[in-house]
């Protein structure tokens, strides 16, 4: 099960870090302009580059505990 929550979390926070740059990247192009808002709620790139940060350092908590459990 952790090895599960190791693969998905590092792929999640990968895709996050991916979605990130490119949003940030639209914006200093000039595609975006304004935040978009979704259900009342504002997503901006900072949301995607925070979800990169809790599901890469879940990755490295899971590999932490699964390097412990080894010993």
């Amino acid at each position: 099960m952790e090895k599960k929550i190791l693969q998905y979390s590092y792929w999640l926070g990968v895709l996050c870090v991916v979605m990130a740059v490119a949003w940030r990247a639209a914006t200093v192009l000039g595609y975006f302009t304004a935040p978009i808002t979704q259900g009342g709620y504002l997503l901006t790139y900072n949301s995607f580059l925070k979800g990169a940060l809790l599901f890469l350092l879940t990755t490295m908590a899971t590999g932490a505990y699964l390097a412990g459990n080894r010993q």
